[in-house]
């Protein structure tokens, strides 16, 4: 008998997951927890908050580049899918997309802690499972935002063995943070720079991880380079709306001097003559030199701000090898969403489809990954959940809306003829100018869109269609730079795009950004499935065939937005595919085209 049970766990084990669990993992229920050794590895999650890649943050960082970059696997195609803190965040820990989140905000009614608590996803997000599967957990950070002095205990966040939140108002002050240990009472630290105190707490529970018997999940998060804000006038509740004043971020004392003569790197899109993009962003003013110099003081803040992000990154590893861990540890690097400053007139900040706001930096080291290797596969957080599951042998759930990232050269080999080839990025609400000049306001509402981003060997290609029913496009192989909006009527578009005419290759376009911004699942992973279920087409290559023509450009519905809104109410977002798109409905003689 404990033969049979023997043999039938080891099936079901290698099989991922048994029938019981599968649907637990579906319906979100919590699963038994498995016994663990510590042979098992160990992973190391860095999060920064809002540290760019396309602005070369990471060549100011050279422990980063010493420890991650030279010894581990470089992702240059990583994205994230909602280019704002909360969103994002709750998008990684849940792998799902903020469509499928609802948590599409910073703060309610549409975002923040408490709506992520209200979506029930304290139950189930990625620490949950990796309790179950027997691993210590801790944190140590930003966590979300309106995760507060007033609600940290209402409930207190499930998940973590042990933790250690910043907690708003103070999340983004640099000299005055406030830390709420497990469920201990919040402590101000006041006086001191928040990089340094949360390097304390991480190599602490680093110390506490490697004394138990079981492998452990440790992510730190820092503020760093996020804005200083400092709350002014808030209200009763603090998640309420409120005043806030953004200014540049602030170096440890031992770091003020550095990079005195950097400046934003003048690529072709900052501060340009003429506007680009489209809705408010094609109506922003040049900026003054007056401005420039402002913002390139902004620039040298955020770099000498990383410099504790980079020592906290040495110490990390000083301490994995002490404890003689590294050689079974996996370490990503990676940030929430990335950033701006004078790309397309914008002052400092994120909340655009831009590259500078949405393609971010990911590293990962650890064993069986390639060291001092660059990976040109299409990645996103939503894959982060499944990436981690997979390696620490954790069932993958059947409602991850993003596939596991390959690590290994053999799977990047394989990822190189199979994986997708699409991101999907969306945001609602507003966009914010967080330095110290913007025009009247300080804040944009009508910044609510939906886009994709699609690369292969032969196109690579922005497209997107705001709450306005403006349309963008991009030919980042001939535009990098995103600076000619094909899709403008004040741009001189081409005829023709991959040999083809711009219509035929925006039909199909528009037909795969109405699959994706409501997709689920699997979809969202292999969206021309949902499009043409025989299987023959399987990237926008095979789609641009002529047979397809009266498919895409007369028979689908198109997107568009009914009214812009504020966060996700979906009978302002127009048609949708569950209830109006077309599957192809192909001719016999075709089944075998592709």
């Amino acid at each position: 008998m404990k033969l049979w049970l023997a043999i039938q766990l080891l099936t079901l084990r290698l099989s991922g997951a048994s029938l019981a669990g599968a649907e637990q993992a579906r319906l979100g229920a919590p699963e038994a927890e498995i016994p663990v050794a510590r042979s098992k590895p160990n992973i190391v999650f860095i999060i920064t908050d809002d540290q760019d890649l396309h602005l070369r943050s990471l060549d100011y960082l050279p422990y980063v580049k010493k420890h991650l970059i030279d010894q581990g696997l470089f992702y240059k195609r990583h994205y994230c899918t909602t280019a704002l803190c909360c969103p994002s965040r709750v998008s990684l820990w849940t792998g799902k997309q903020a469509h499928n989140t609802n948590v599409t905000d910073v703060n309610p009614p549409y975002g923040g802690y408490p709506k992520f608590v209200k979506q029930g996803f304290n139950e189930a997000y990625l620490p949950v499972w990796l309790q179950n599967a027997g691993y210590n957990t801790y944190y140590t950070g930003k966590l979300f935002n309106a995760h507060t002095v007033e609600n940290y205990n209402a409930p207190h966040v499930r998940g973590w063995t042990g933790s250690d939140f910043l907690l708003d108002p103070f999340t983004y002050m640099y000299l005055n943070a406030t830390y709420q240990r497990n469920k201990d009472a919040p402590v101000s630290y006041e006086g001191q720079h928040s990089v340094d105190v949360l390097a304390e707490k991480a190599l602490g529970f680093l110390d506490e991880a490697a004394e138990e018997d079981r492998p452990f999940f440790l992510a730190i998060a820092p503020v760093a380079p996020h804005s200083n804000v400092e709350i002014k006038n808030a209200g009763p509740n603090l998640n309420d709306v409120f005043d806030a004043e953004f200014t540049a971020p602030i170096p440890l004392k031992r770091h003020e001097h550095l990079f005195k003569d950097v400046k934003v790197p003048r690529t072709d899109n900052f501060n340009p003559d003429s506007p680009s993009g489209a809705n408010w962003v094609r109506r922003l003013p040049q900026q003054s030199q007056e401005n420039v110099d402002y913002n390139d003081h902004f620039y040298r803040q955020r770099l000498r701000t990383l410099q504790g992000v980079d020592e906290l990154v040495d110490g990390v590893f000083q301490k994995l090898e002490e404890h003689d861990l590294l050689d079974n540890t996996y370490i990503f690097y990676t940030t929430d969403n990335g950033y701006h400053i004078g790309q397309h007139r914008l002052q400092p900040g994120k909340e655009c489809g831009f590259e500078e706001d949405i393609n971010i930096p990911l590293i990962v080291r650890g064993p069986g990954v390639p060291a001092g290797e660059v990976a040109d596969v299409v990645t996103t957080h939503i894959d982060l959940a499944p990436t981690i599951l997979d390696l620490v042998g954790a069932p993958i759930r059947a409602d991850f809306d993003g596939d596991a990232i390959p690590l290994s050269k053999k799977g990047l080999q394989e990822a190189a003829k199979f994986r997708h080839e699409h991101v999907t990025v969306e945001y609602w609400g507003f966009a914010a100018a967080e330095g110290d000049y913007f025009d009247g306001s300080r804040i944009t509402i009508n910044n609510t869109y939906k886009a994709l981003r699609i690369i292969s060997k032969t196109y690579n290609f922005y497209y997107s269609v705001w709450c306005n029913n403006e349309h963008e496009l991009y030919d980042l192989r001939t535009d990098p730079q995103q600076l000619k909006n094909l899709l403008h009527a004040d741009e001189k578009a081409p005829e023709n795009v991959l040999g083809l005419p711009l219509t035929k290759v925006v039909a199909r376009l528009d037909s795969l950004l109405f699959v994706l911004k409501s997709c689920k699942g699997q979809t969202c992973v292999r969206p021309w499935q949902a499009l043409h279920p025989a299987g023959n087409v399987q990237n926008l290559h095979d789609a641009l065939a002529a047979r397809f023509d009266d498919f895409y450009e007369t028979q689908q519905k198109k997107v568009r937005y009914d009214r812009c809104e504020l966060g996700q109410i979906l009978d302002a977002e127009g048609p949708q595919f569950e209830r109006d798109g077309l599957v192809y409905r192909h001719n016999a003689r075709w089944d075998n085209w592709v």
